[in-house]
């Protein structure tokens, strides 16, 4: 049987689902980071937690630092930093921990 590891709860904006979930990372802590499509973020959902954290984003659609638009592939590398490809804006996006904006 499956196990419902992020989302689950219907398309939409809320910290419990996504919207066109696109790509995942797991990392080694068992955290699994979805590019959630057309909510234009990326979120991490913590072992077991019923709500994502959105880690990457949340400004809406759009081409500031602080925004993402329509994010697809991602990887987090050993130092916890997400990158992010932005399909839209054509660009590859760096976001460190608790940062409120890309590089």
């Amino acid at each position: 049987n499956g196990t419902v590891v992020a989302g689950g709860n219907g398309k939409g904006d809320g910290l419990n689902q996504l919207n066109e979930p696109t790509y995942l990372f797991v990392d080694r802590d068992h955290s699994v980071y979805v590019s959630d499509n057309n909510n234009h973020r990326v979120m991490k959902w913590v072992e077991g937690a019923k709500e994502g954290i959105v880690v990457a984003e949340g400004h809406g659609e759009g081409s500031a630092l602080t925004q993402l638009n329509h994010p697809h592939g991602i990887f987090v590398d050993t130092l916890g930093r997400l990158y992010v490809a932005d399909m839209v804006n054509n660009r590859v996006m760096r976001w460190t921990q608790g940062a409120t904006q890309g590089t």
